[in-house]
């Protein structure tokens, strides 16, 4: 699980808008890890005006599983400022359609819901933090296992704004214990890109009883020697969907997102 599907099997092209294009034609189907190496990729939150200012706020006020790369304005289906000539509607390999908090669809290009008071919101990946932590030695489990990152809904509520609220999403990696002091360092360089883990070791104590059964994603292997180290994940809005229910929400499918044209290294912090 967790390969994607490329109609024509040539080689890949590494640049953003190289690999847009390929995205927009309906050639690469498939997540988007390991695409475009060095560049940002970014989850995806598209809602109605009514509800855009609270999410803003709710943005603002987590900026954990949140963390606001660029909110492109009422109508505007290009993501200007990250990827200028991008086209939010077909740029992505998936998208999860939410009306009332349940998904009602899973589509390929959103071009037949898009309506002109829709505002969308690029919330940054762990994709990037990913990047850094594999030049520096640390084996992702996911991706050798090729699947698509383990996550976990918590028992750790987020801050509440307007009618967004709900529970904090993890991500999971399992680090050498040797290694989890380098991967906190390397990881706290990225901020907007969830930045250091917010919980290390004992699940039980953020509400995760089975590693084995992931709430999305999937279940990765744990081995001996090994720490389960979470992050703050972009899938919140997704989990708080259920809860909060506005009227539609649409979304990156999970481990399908958004390739800008900024360098993993913009967004880090000396």
């Amino acid at each position: 699980m967790g390969k994607g599907i490329f109609l024509k099997q040539p080689s890949l092209p590494e640049t953003p808008d190289e690999l847009r294009r390929l995205i927009r034609s309906g050639e690469w189907t498939g997540p988007t890890s390991g695409l475009a190496p060095g560049y940002v990729q970014a989850n995806l939150a598209i809602l109605p005006r009514e509800a855009a200012l609270d999410f803003l706020i709710f943005c603002q006020r987590n900026p954990k599983p949140c963390p606001l790369i660029e909110v492109v304005e009422e109508g505007s289906y290009e993501a200007a400022q990250i990827a200028p000539g991008s086209d939010l509607r077909t740029d992505l390999p998936s998208y999860r359609i939410f009306r009332n908090g349940k998904i009602v669809a899973e589509v390929g290009e959103i071009t037949a819901y898009w309506r002109d008071d829709l505002v969308s919101f690029l919330l940054g990946c762990s994709f990037t933090f990913e990047s850094a932590l594999i030049r520096a030695g640390i084996s992702l489990r996911h991706i050798e296992e090729a699947k698509i990152v383990s996550m976990y809904v918590t028992n750790i509520q987020t801050i509440r704004a307007g009618i967004f609220f709900g529970p904090l999403v993890v991500s999971m990696r399992p680090i050498p214990k040797d290694m989890v002091v380098k991967a906190v360092q390397i990881t706290s360089r990225f901020p907007a890109a969830h930045g250091a883990p917010v919980h290390i070791g004992e699940p039980e104590a953020i509400g995760i009883n089975d590693l084995s059964k992931s709430d999305y994603g999937d279940a990765v292997t744990i081995k001996e020697g090994e720490v389960p180290v979470f992050w703050a994940c972009g899938v919140t809005p997704q989990a708080m969907s259920i809860t909060s229910r506005p009227s539609l929400m649409i979304t990156h499918s999970l481990g399908h997102m958004f390739i800008s044209d900024l360098l993993d290294g913009d967004l880090a912090v000396t």
